[in-house]
């Protein structure tokens, strides 16, 4: 399908939402790259960071239903609760889980004197968001959806 033919439809809620996901793990990438000086193209594929992709792609999709169908409508609505579910879901559930990851991990290393294997493993610790970084995604979700919207769409 060409992109303007996605344009006011619900391909284009789609569009936005996937590949403002995708281009937020990029833009993850290359941040990463920028402060630390090292390419680490694992982080494409992981949760945590800056910004937060689930938070660009919710709120990509949000507007771009918006956009399509109103911001007064309830399908806009829906969205949006979706969206402050999963963003609430992406800076405190999955955040709480990830510190609590780290002070397992150090416990074992304690216990298992640096055999973490021992232990199963270590436990994933980057899970969830700081406040900070799903309010990063989630203005590069609008922003995106608007610019998909307008300019390319269009």
């Amino acid at each position: 399908m060409i992109l303007h033919q996605m344009y006011g439809t619900g391909y284009e809620v789609i569009f936005v939402a996937f590949s403002g996901i995708v281009l937020a793990q990029i833009v993850k990438c290359f941040l990463h790259l920028i402060v630390k000086r090292n390419l680490d193209l694992r982080l494409f594929t992981t949760t945590g960071g800056m910004p937060s992709s689930h938070s660009a792609g919710v709120m990509g999709l949000s507007t771009a239903v918006g956009l399509i169908r109103g911001f007064d409508s309830i399908e806009f609505a829906i969205a949006l609760g979706y969206a402050f579910i999963v963003m609430y879901d992406a800076a405190g559930v999955r955040r709480a889980a990830g510190k609590q990851a780290a002070c397992l991990n150090k416990i074992i290393m304690d216990l298992y004197k640096q055999d973490l294997q021992e232990a199963g493993g270590k436990l994933k610790e980057l899970l969830g968001h700081t406040p900070m970084q799903v309010f990063a995604g989630a203005i590069f979700g609008i922003a995106y959806a608007f610019f998909m919207h307008f300019q390319i769409l269009s």
